[in-house]
């Protein structure tokens, strides 16, 4: 029955009492149900997928989690996809050939139902080939979330294969009155240099390489971050040991940068304005003295599930160090996104920002570390 419901279905409902909005701005709260699990696994594979995953981290002690083990395993997942199931989703059936690679691994060692890291690339191997371990290492065969035999492979690649799954509304910014939307700023996060964040940034095939624990982008559009829109799986209540994950979407509906400082000033403006609104007083989005290079502006789609709004970003040096920093506008919940904030987690959205600085959990200080190190680490 349920495979037959339209993938969102839309309600009316009010952002302040006795003021309706168009449903066509909002999804229901049956898009929200329909939009869960990573856009490649269907319905009855979100179980087994869910088990792979917390068996490689998130069933895992705290001190023994390293995020670049979630990465391998999310790329194992993507990798096997594209390999052997890219006209269509992953089902139940898929379950056995990860059985297969990973099962008795599964029950070995101190901690069973758990996987380590050299378990983890052992049955990658098993599953997908010798040589994927030094694949997954290459910056060169990795891309996309993808962890390709060769690097021509990966310059060929189409995505719009992941398009074609995907469950794509129209755009929802922010539309409510300026007075009454949600405004929030995060900390600023520190990176070794501008100019490898601004590379690093403007190659969006490489944003599943800074995925935290909380959430990652998958980039579905050929071509650089202009217009490049994503697939963000959120894992909700990830802490209280009932993992499962959402899943939402977000285009780059504004880019500007340093080649073009009246528009990069006009942006930083609207931003220090709106965040100025939430607060009553004046406020700068950059400290006294920052110098913007870089902002950008992902709005959300239909079903996103922190509601209509946007999420910005903006890269600015100041004395000579280079910061990221994220900031955010959303309309006010209806009543059915109070419910999926309650599933998805306003904070877990903040952290993986920047809120709480810790670095496990934000994209933000993940590109810092691996702009430190070079590679990829948790």
């Amino acid at each position: 029955m349920t495979e037959r419901l339209p993938e969102h279905l839309d309600d009316v409902y009010e952002l302040v009492p006795g003021r309706t909005v168009p449903s066509a701005m909002r999804a229901g709260a049956l898009g929200f149900a329909r939009l869960t699990a990573c856009s490649i696994a269907s319905r009855n594979a979100a179980a087994w997928v869910t088990d792979f995953l917390s068996a490689a981290y998130y069933r895992r002690n705290v001190a023994e989690r390293d995020v670049d083990d979630l990465r391998l395993a999310f790329a194992t997942l993507i990798t096997y996809w594209y390999r052997h199931a890219a006209d269509r989703q992953l089902h139940l059936s898929d379950v056995s050939a990860f059985h297969q690679a990973f099962g008795c691994d599964r029950f070995d060692g101190e901690r069973p139902g758990t996987l380590d890291r050299q378990q983890l690339l052992a049955g990658a191997e098993r599953l997908l080939g010798a040589g994927f371990a030094d694949a997954y290492a290459d910056d060169g065969r990795r891309a996309w979330g993808i962890v390709f035999e060769t690097a021509q492979e990966r310059q060929a690649y189409e995505p719009v294969k992941r398009m074609r799954l995907a469950t794509l509304g129209p755009l929802t910014p922010a539309r409510a009155p300026r007075e009454e939307r949600r405004w929030h700023a995060r900390p600023p996060v520190e990176m070794a240099s501008a100019a490898a964040a601004i590379a690093a940034l403007c190659a969006p095939e490489t944003w599943p390489d800074y995925a935290s624990e909380i959430a990652r982008f998958t980039p579905l559009r050929a071509g650089g971050l202009v217009g490049q829109t994503f697939e963000i799986d959120l894992a909700a209540r990830a802490g209280d040991g009932q993992l499962m994950f959402t899943r939402g979407y977000a285009t780059i509906t504004r880019l500007v940068t340093a080649e073009e400082p009246a528009a990069l000033a006009s942006w930083l403006a609207e931003l220090d304005e709106g965040l100025s609104t939430a607060g009553g007083a004046p406020a700068r989005a950059l400290p006294e003295g920052g110098v913007p290079l870089l902002g950008l502006t992902l709005t959300a789609h239909q079903g996103h599930f922190m509601g209509s709004g946007d999420n910005l970003i903006v890269l600015y040096t100041h004395h000579g160090r280079a910061w990221a920093r994220a900031a955010s506008v959303w309309d006010p919940p209806s009543w059915h996104d109070h419910q999926s904030h309650r599933l998805a987690g306003r904070q877990a959205h903040d952290a993986f920002w920047g809120e709480g600085g810790l670095p496990r959990s934000s994209m933000l200080h993940q590109l810092a570390q691996l702009l430190d190190v070079g590679a990829p680490g948790g």
